[in-house]
C-alpha cells in the first residue's frame, strides 16, 4: 500500500477526531473509508451519466422514446401489486 499525505484544516482534524473518539476505529479508518465510500459515489455518477448519455444518442438515432404517461402508470400499477403491460416505444419525430 501507498502513503499518501493529506492537509487538513485544524476544524476538519477536530471535527474527524470527535466522530471517532469512543469507536474503535481511528481517524485513519475512517478517513479511509470516507474517501473509498465517495470515490465509489463518483464512479456510479459517472456510470449514471454515461449511460444516460447512450440512451440519449439512441433515442435520437431511432426516433423511438417512451410516453412518461406510460410510464408512470406502468410503475404505479407494479408499486401498488398489479399486473401491468410493460409499455411500448413510440415514435416521438415525425
Amino acid at each position: 500500500m501507498s502513503t499518501t499525505t493529506l492537509k487538513l484544516s485544524p476544524q476538519l482534524k477536530k471535527r474527524v477526531a470527535s466522530l471517532v473518539r469512543g469507536t474503535e476505529k481511528s481517524a485513519h479508518a475512517f478517513m479511509v473509508e470516507a474517501i473509498a465510500r465517495e470515490a465509489e459515489r463518483a464512479e456510479l455518477r459517472r456510470k449514471f451519466i454515461e449511460e444516460a448519455l447512450a440512451a440519449d444518442r439512441e433515442m435520437e438515432r431511432t426516433g423511438l422514446a417512451y410516453d412518461f404517461d406510460d410510464v408512470k402508470e406502468y410503475f404505479e400499477s407494479k408499486l401498488s401489486g398489479q399486473r401491468a403491460r410493460r409499455p411500448r416505444l413510440k415514435r416521438w419525430r415525425k
